[in-house]
């Protein structure tokens, strides 16, 4: 498939808002285009009115789901040929999804989990840094026990202040003092054993470059990048 005769990819965005212009943004940089022409054709619907995918895990509020599913067919009767969900936690709801479209979808995690089990040598345990909406669904960690890779999340203690980092991230704090802590908090999971660590969050890949990690680091971001880049210019 010639670049010009790529699929068109329909993007579930604004969960967060920053996550997606971030997703773009490496889109755009990783696919290597010469012209405007070669660049893929995306149909993005950035809603960040969808209901809170911790709060809905936890039991404190509305299901996402019903807002996700009406985006995924929106982007459908637009013209997607396949489509993303730029949210780690968000894939809790994956099965609605599929079953209300007719094109495919590609699966950040699984592709993900995917990336993680083609690491040399093979990873022994997995560290997971992501919000509580995704560690309660166990979305990776069930993933990589289907592989016999046991996984490891942050402390209850570590975690509580991961998720007020999070949201400081979402209300645009890049400082230094919030990036050096978001390292301190990958080191602990290495400290703990992982040999590599999975960035579970659209939102770390703002605040975290690749030199920031203690350890092998799977980005969910990069890799939806280069899966989707892939996914568009093939024949499916």
């Amino acid at each position: 498939m010639t670049r010009s005769s790529a699929k068109t990819v329909g993007v579930m965005g604004g969960l967060g808002p920053a996550a997606t212009c971030d997703f773009f943004a490496r889109l755009l940089r990783e696919s290597k285009a010469a012209r405007d022409q070669d660049h893929l054709r995306l149909l993005i619907d950035c809603n960040p009115r969808i209901a809170d995918r911790n709060e809905a895990i936890a039991g404190r509020g509305p299901s996402p789901g019903p807002a996700l599913v009406e985006m995924a067919r929106g982007l459908e009767r637009a013209g997607a040929d396949f489509l993303v969900l730029v949210c780690n936690a968000a894939h809790h709801w994956e099965r609605d999804i599929r079953a209300s479209v007719s094109i495919p979808f590609v699966s950040m995690v699984a592709c993900t989990v995917q990336e993680c089990l083609a690491l040399r040598p093979r990873t022994k345990c997995v560290g997971v840094l992501a919000a509580d909406a995704c560690l309660g669904a166990d979305l990776y960690g069930r993933a990589l026990a289907l592989h016999a890779i046991p996984s490891i999340s942050l402390d209850p203690a570590r975690q509580a202040r991961f998720m007020e980092l999070l949201y400081r991230i979402k209300s645009d704090d890049r400082g230094p003092d919030l990036r050096a802590e978001m390292r301190e908090q990958a080191q602990s999971l290495r400290d703990r054993g992982a040999d590599a660590i999975i960035s579970g969050c659209t939102e770390i890949p703002l605040v975290l470059g690749p030199d920031d990690w203690p350890t092998p680091c799977v980005s969910s971001t990069d890799v939806l990048v280069a899966r989707t880049i892939s996914f568009a210019r093939s024949e499916f």
